[in-house]
């Protein structure tokens, strides 16, 4: 239910991570007689980088880091590998200014520790690594925290190297190495016996320490099928070589909840010197019981949960870390032994929109916490009960995770009149803050679309003009005007007038099976790759005949040209080894779907032509 129903008043001195006290107050007579139960005390608080938490109580602060230890034991660290885990799912392409951008949100959010990638994998996921160290990984965030950076490396010397020249550059760097344990990695993909793995686990670890990391992960993949005593026996060793962190991975998502849980008690119970290392959980979605194993962990034990905004990752995906988080922001006072995070709910909805938009993967309606369903309400009863009283229905208020109802506590309408100064307002309320010439663009797009926009442009519409922006940095291509002639008569006809890196103007008119087709082939003509469109997606912003169009672009080389690009153009699965070619996508946004189209073509293509012209300039760079 989109409409303004809301029976509740906001009292704001601070919001999307400004410190202050902020909360929601249910005006209802029958709140006040029904008590502060569970649900009202939590529904009705919205969250800060400090102040309330969900149960209406001061949250504690998030504890010192310590590599190994937690001073607080109800504290769970909050682990993010979209960068790296996330970005292995079919079809999702991340620019090294796209993992930047989502790893400073990510630190933003609250996140403990972002894996930023897998170094060994290519140059550019080096530099991308690197990068992130540098920037993320030495920047102060809004509650003092300064976030872990960590790259993952197989159990060997060549990965752990490239590991460590990525992440060392950070203030706090993380190693995470892996191995197989299970009976059937071992036979048959390894190849060796339960001795040499152990061996091989141990040398890692310590060569990994000789380097200078004192934060060093374990993974013991398949852990889920492993036999436990041998975990036992493989964990002791490595918290013995010096490993802090212990991660257990249902790889293949085979565990049901109790039976993760035991392992995980099992690991606590049973592995010598566990006392100084952190128990960590990594579940797979196979059989969709990833949050679920997750949260059993935390009952049982682990303290560190490694997660993907909206679950993505291979195969089925990973434990989705909005829903971990905010099962624990829910239920960890009551249920988990009082466990909490240091993540700031208010920042989840924007992340989850720039990580959709940049992945290129979809968010199905119904997906929980951030799906365009999870707050929409169509049975009449249910609408009856949400205009009595939201919490009949609502167990999390949409603005607790950044989403902001059409008509809604923010209160400002922007419009063609609205300034620069009421935009970068309204940006950091809905959890974006810009500034600088990042503003200029979304400014100008934002007045664009504001000239064509009856009754102003909602916050929907103002959060897809910001995911609309090129995203990236020095694109060979820009679109300065689009024109088609189509109807019942005569041939669809597209007329595109682009401007080269150069500063050269180039128009090409080119005729089509449609105005969307003609205006593709005009924009082939002039840039001169050949690409295959795989995804072709259109979706309204909001309702209405004036309603935004955002529409979503995944292209990749055409079978045979990938070889004129170049290698890199191969994105190869370094623990499966299997290999496709890279997938580019792009979002664009306007009133006009033929422009939207075509706005997301251009910047998929410019996507394409960057990741290849930077690997070209690592690759010459590493060869030297």
């Amino acid at each position: 239910m989109r409409g303004r129903t809301t029976t509740t008043t906001t009292t704001t001195t601070g919001l999307a991570g400004r410190r202050g006290k902020t909360a929601r107050t249910a005006r209802t007579a029958r709140g006040a007689a029904r008590g502060t139960n569970e649900w009202t005390r939590k529904v009705v608080v919205r969250a800060g980088s400090s102040g309330e938490g969900a149960d209406g109580v001061a949250r504690a602060p998030r504890p010192a880091y310590v590599p190994g230890v937690i001073s607080d034991p109800k504290y769970v660290r909050v682990f993010d590998t979209t960068l790296r885990d996330g970005e292995q799912s079919p079809g999702a392409t991340l620019t090294s200014k796209e993992k930047l951008d989502i790893a400073t949100s990510l630190a933003r959010l609250g996140v403990d520790i972002i894996e930023a990638g897998f170094p060994i994998a290519s140059p550019d996921d080096l530099e991308a690594v690197r990068g992130i160290a540098k920037k993320v990984g030495n920047e102060v965030y809004e509650d003092g925290y300064v976030p872990v950076i960590c790259g993952l490396s197989r159990a060997n010397k060549k990965d752990i190297d490239a590991a460590w020249e990525g992440v060392r550059h950070a203030l706090r760097p993380r190693i995470h190495t892996f191995i197989a344990t299970s009976p059937i990695h071992m036979e048959s993909k390894l190849r060796k016996t339960p001795d040499e793995v152990v061996a091989i686990a141990v040398e890692a670890v310590k060569y990994a320490r000789s380097l200078g990391c004192d934060d060093v992960e374990f993974s013991p993949e398949d852990a889920g099928r492993s036999d436990p005593e041998f975990l036992y026996r493989i964990l002791s060793a490595v918290v013995e070589a010096g490993a802090t962190t212990l991660n257990i991975p249902d790889t293949v998502g085979i565990c049901l909840p109790d039976e993760f849980g035991q392992l995980i008690a099992g690991i606590k119970a049973n592995v010598k010197g566990i006392e100084g290392a952190v128990i960590s959980t990594h579940c797979q979605n196979d059989l969709g019981l990833s949050t679920a194993n997750s949260l059993a962990g935390v009952a049982n034990g682990a303290r560190q949960v490694e997660c993907t905004i909206n679950g993505i990752g291979e195969r089925a995906g990973n434990a989705s870390l909005e829903e971990v988080a905010m099962s624990i922001f829910m239920r960890g006072q009551s249920r988990l032994a009082g466990a909490y995070t240091g993540i700031n709910p208010v920042y989840i909805y924007p992340t989850s929109q720039m990580v959709k938009n940049y992945s290129g993967m979809a968010i199905q309606p119904h997906k929980a916490i951030v799906g365009a369903n999870a707050f929409a309400h169509e049975s009449g009863i249910h609408q009856d009960g949400m205009l009595k009283n939201k919490l009949t229905y609502e167990i999390i208020a949409p603005e607790q995770i950044g989403y902001f109802r059409g008509e809604n506590d923010v209160g400002v309408v922007m419009g063609k009149h609205s300034g620069r100064h009421a935009l970068s307002s309204k940006l950091k309320q809905l959890g974006v803050p810009m500034e600088g010439d990042a503003l200029d663009e979304v400014f100008n797009r934002f007045k664009l679309v504001a000239e064509t926009k009856l009754g102003g442009v909602n916050d929907d519409e103002l959060l897809a003009i910001v995911r609309d922006g090129e995203s990236v940095q020095d694109p060979a291509w820009s679109l300065e005007t689009v024109q088609v002639v189509c109807g019942t008569t005569g041939l669809p006809t597209a007329t595109v007038k682009m401007l080269a890196k150069d500063g050269t103007v180039h128009i090409s008119a080119v005729v089509g099976t449609g105005p969307v087709d003609a205006a593709f082939k005009a924009i082939d003509a002039l840039v001169g790759l050949d690409v295959v469109l795989t995804e072709y997606r259109v979706t309204a912003v909001t309702k209405g005949i004036n309603s935004l169009a955002e529409t979503t672009i995944t292209v990749k080389p055409r079978e045979g040209a990938e070889q004129k690009l170049g290698a890199d153009v191969f994105k190869t699965n370094l623990q499966t080894g299997e290999t496709a070619v890279r997938s580019f996508t792009a979002t664009g946004a306007d009133t006009d779907i033929v422009v939207s189209s075509a706005r997301a073509y251009v910047i998929a293509l410019n996507r394409m032509t960057e990741y290849v012209t930077k690997a070209y300039v690592v690759e010459a760079v590493a060869s030297r």
